[in-house]
């Protein structure tokens, strides 16, 4: 029985089995056997895949990947927001190899991939489907994009997102669990669980070959959240949803479409209906921040702002522009909303705002 054999039979499996109080440590175990087959499938084909086009060098300050269905207006998408040039046609299949544009936009420059349309089954290799979603793995955000007429398929793109080991919208289950050599499984939990007991969790360690360890969960986990802790390759990515070709509809359908997916962007690439919009929210979701940097004794470049992550500290800042300066650093000054008044003295853990203007004092 070949891996991706074992991987479906364990998937009817859990299919075919109710679930309830008397099966919840059999399922418990059989998602944890899944989980671990999943991982070393992706590990075989990302070691062997030697398809072109899929081995991309990042650029820029984040990565974007386009992922919908063939024919959804990725191409189109992709021309309409960067300087790349993607093949367009009316038929499935067109782009048959990633397609890599940038976007610039507030300074920042995003690299945005045309990835071809996936499939059912992409998971699991159908349509060079792992080749594929393997680019999205190792994106800052994906881009679903979905036709107006088929808002169905997210349910289908998510499936196969989640069967390659990404879950969108998605923070890391807050499990720690840190293995021992001796005296079996210690278990703590801050909050009641609901949907897991003690048995379920004892059950699932085993079969990842932990029998000795200190468990502390600080959340009500479900039994994927609790399996999800334990695999080192599931990637946690936000997910946007687009929906496209929305000017070959009348109100009421995109009204009943909008009541399905009320949290989407709604576009026409075609006609560039809600382009500066879709770069906008691409730019929101990232959590980018621009910040001015102001040499000592001159004046702040406010044209090319140093584009950084949400949450960016001075020491981040310092690190990315010369390793010596956390080195030889004395103290920064910071003018903007992070600070409390214009130019105030602040440290290398001083976490800086969208628009901040900062200069760096080292030691001569």
């Amino acid at each position: 029985m070949t891996l991706e054999d074992r991987i479906h039979s364990i998937e009817e499996e859990i299919k075919k089995t109710p679930y309830n109080k008397a099966t919840s440590h059999h399922i418990g175990k059989l998602k944890a056997k899944l989980s671990q087959l999943r991982e070393e499938s992706f590990k075989r084909a990302s070691a062997g895949t030697k398809g072109k086009g899929f081995h991309l060098k990042k650029s820029g300050d984040s990565t974007v990947a386009l992922v919908g269905f063939p024919s959804v207006g990725k191409s189109t998408i992709l021309n309409q927001i960067t300087n790349a040039e993607s093949k367009i046609g009316a038929y499935e299949f067109t782009t048959l190899e990633v397609i890599p544009g940038v976007m610039e936009y507030r300074g920042a420059q995003i690299q945005i991939f045309d990835i071809p349309g996936i499939i059912s089954g992409a998971a699991h290799g159908r349509g060079r489907g792992r080749e594929i979603l393997s680019v999205a793995r190792n994106s800052d955000l994906i881009v679903m994009v979905l036709d107006v007429f088929q808002p169905q398929h997210q349910e289908l793109i998510l499936e196969e997102l989640n069967n390659i080991g990404i879950r969108p919208n998605q923070s890391p289950p807050d499990v720690r669990v840190k293995r021992r050599k001796i005296g079996g499984v210690k278990l703590a939990s801050t909050v009641p669980l609901s949907h897991m007991d003690e048995k379920s969790i004892r059950s699932i360690l085993n079969e990842y070959g932990v029998h000795s360890a200190d468990v502390l969960i600080r959340e009500d986990v479900t039994m994927d959240r609790f399996i999800d802790s334990l695999d080192s390759s599931i990637v946690y990515i936000p997910l946007l949803i687009v929906v496209n070709k929305i000017d070959l509809v009348d109100a009421l359908f995109l009204e009943k479409v909008k009541r399905k997916l009320p949290h989407a962007l709604y576009i026409a690439a075609d006609k560039q209906l809600n382009i500066d919009e879709l770069k906008e929210e691409i730019f929101q979701q990232l959590e980018l921040i621009r910040i001015y940097l102001k040499p000592q004794g001159q004046k702040a470049d406010l044209e090319e702002p140093l584009i950084v992550r949400k949450g960016s500290t001075v020491e981040n800042v310092a690190r990315r522009l010369h390793r010596d300066f956390v080195r030889n650093f004395r103290h920064a000054n910071v003018w903007g909303d992070s600070v409390k008044f214009p130019g105030q003295k602040i440290g290398l853990e001083h976490v800086l705002e969208d628009k901040d203007i900062l200069r760096i004092i080292v030691k001569k």
